[in-house]
């Protein structure tokens, strides 16, 4: 997805922290909720922050804005490898897998 519009990122960070919300409250240990708590921190920030950009921007190209986004993506891709160990609802783990590879699929710039 190398030029996906603010419009789309924000569909697919909006999917992204709902999947996590669910993956946060099926979590079994504290080790993992911090884990995913974490990322969802994160993704909120860079919501939090394309929600300052004027709707007339939504069509623009997207470009992660904070730095703290831009490091959660590297836990993304970790959680993508151990998917199954960390989330152990099926559905929650499949749904999570779609949204992981569109978020880290987002340009990074």
């Amino acid at each position: 997805m190398t030029n996906a519009s603010i419009a789309k990122a924000v569909k697919i960070l909006e999917g992204l922290a709902a999947g996590l919300n669910d993956a946060y409250w099926e979590a079994s240990t504290v080790d993992r909720k911090d884990f995913f708590y974490d990322i969802i921190s994160a993704v909120h920030s860079e919501l939090s922050e394309i929600g300052k950009l004027s709707v007339l921007d939504h069509d623009l190209v997207y470009e992660p804005i904070t730095a703290e986004f831009r490091a959660a993506r590297a836990k993304l891709t970790r959680l993508r490898k151990v998917l199954d160990e960390f989330v152990l609802r099926s559905s929650t783990a499949a749904k999570l897998d779609g949204l992981i590879n569109d978020a880290v699929s987002l340009p990074v710039r």
